[in-house]
């Protein structure tokens, strides 16, 4: 297997940010990088072509979990993976499921052998395990495929955060393992992203780091945060993480978040983000712009007839009116879920070019201040 290529060019001048450059299967992902949540190979409402050429996304993320039920492994391997499945030719990440092992509390059951889950599509019961998923991720055909881990809710009890941590290590040597014996199916290399647990306890993060770090793995993720946690304190586990974790390796946090909550943790050392947040806000009128946060379904948009968001170099934010598009929420027009959609992850990879420049030209602690309150600011 091939090693993943990771570049570090530049570092933010009196900052953790860093600017940096991956090299995969498909292509190369600039970072720090938002990648847009496909779930079961689609970002809710946004073509393929839109996401290249208007959200210009380098790499989208899909779930294992979800892919696995439908369209189900013997039709990904039958189309040849999922890049070929859904006609995307750029680098793809996949989730393991072990989110859905804290999002379906009600409807699973976590032992040692791995996790007992029963399907919400139509209650048949699957057993997951860490071979099992690595199997299923080797199928769908990532370039960067996750561990199998259980994510703790917050918050936990010392006890239970330490167990499921170190259930959490035991899956992750059972993860590499199993790929160690299976090949690449499609002709490139995949690379195994562990992740780093603990609840909100110090030590056991620290442990978690280093076992992890001891791992040598292409890259590494950061879970077990924005699981409803204040976030000043998701910030504070973030730095300390980073902290302990490789610094010539990628560190993705997972499933973070609003536009100044990546900021920040750009600020704290992070390079890979995902989150439902832009495409699911997107879809109940939520815009986040490059001048802060629009609810386009209020009156006072009904006759404002300038660009969605005339700063962002995106056809769909300048082409239509902010007055166009809540009439479309108004009438219930999917076209409006769509605009809205595109606009929001347009404004995300904007945020990490924007990001990324400053970085390299070394006034992103500055820049990063000031486009804190500027997003977060309600319009």
């Amino acid at each position: 297997m091939a090693a993943l290529e990771f570049q570090l060019p530049a570092n933010a001048t009196g900052s953790k940010a860093r600017a940096g450059k991956m090299i995969t299967g498909h292509g190369e992902i600039l970072t720090p990088i938002f990648m847009p949540v496909g779930t079961v190979g689609s970002v809710k409402a946004v073509t393929q072509q839109q996401l290249k050429q208007e959200v210009r996304a380098q790499i989208i993320l899909g779930n294992t979990y979800h892919l696995y039920l439908r369209p189900g492994t013997e039709v990904l391997e039958g189309a040849g993976g999922l890049h070929t499945f859904i006609g995307w030719n750029r680098p793809i990440l996949t989730d393991s499921g072990g989110y859905q092992v804290f999002s379906l509390a009600a409807n699973r059951k976590i032992k040692e052998e791995g996790v007992m889950f029963q399907s919400h599509i139509d209650g048949s019961r699957h057993l997951f395990t860490p071979e099992s998923v690595m199997d299923i991720q080797r199928s769908i055909g990532a370039d960067i495929i996750m561990a199998f881990d259980e994510c703790p809710p917050y918050p936990s009890e010392y006890a239970y955060a330490k167990k499921s941590m170190e259930l959490t290590h035991r899956w992750l040597d059972r993860c590499f393992q199993r790929l160690s014996e299976t090949p690449d199916k499609y002709g490139y290399s995949q690379h195994l992203f562990p992740i780093v647990q603990g609840s909100t306890y110090k030590d056991l993060r620290k442990a978690s780091c280093e076992y992890i770090a001891s791992k040598g793995a292409a890259g590494n993720a950061i879970g077990g945060l924005s699981v409803g946690e204040p976030e000043e304190m998701m910030y504070e586990f973030t730095e300390y993480c980073t902290g302990h974790l490789p610094v010539d390796k990628p560190r993705y946090l997972m499933g973070v978040g609003t536009p100044w909550n990546i900021l920040e943790c750009i600020d704290l050392g992070i390079d890979m983000f995902d989150c439902v947040m832009p495409t699911r806000n997107g879809r109940n009128g939520m815009l986040f712009t490059t001048q802060g946060v629009i609810n386009i379904k209020n009156k006072k948009w009904a006759t404002d007839f300038s660009p969605v968001d005339p700063g962002l170099p995106c056809e769909t934010s300048q082409y239509y009116s902010k007055a166009y598009l809540r009439h479309l929420f108004v009438a219930n027009e999917i076209l409006g879920l769509q605009l809205a959609s595109i606009q929001n992850l347009a404004f995300y990879l904007w945020l990490m070019g924007e990001a990324r420049k400053h970085i390299l030209e070394g006034d992103f602690s500055s820049w990063k201040k000031e486009m804190v309150i500027k997003v977060k600011q309600r319009l």
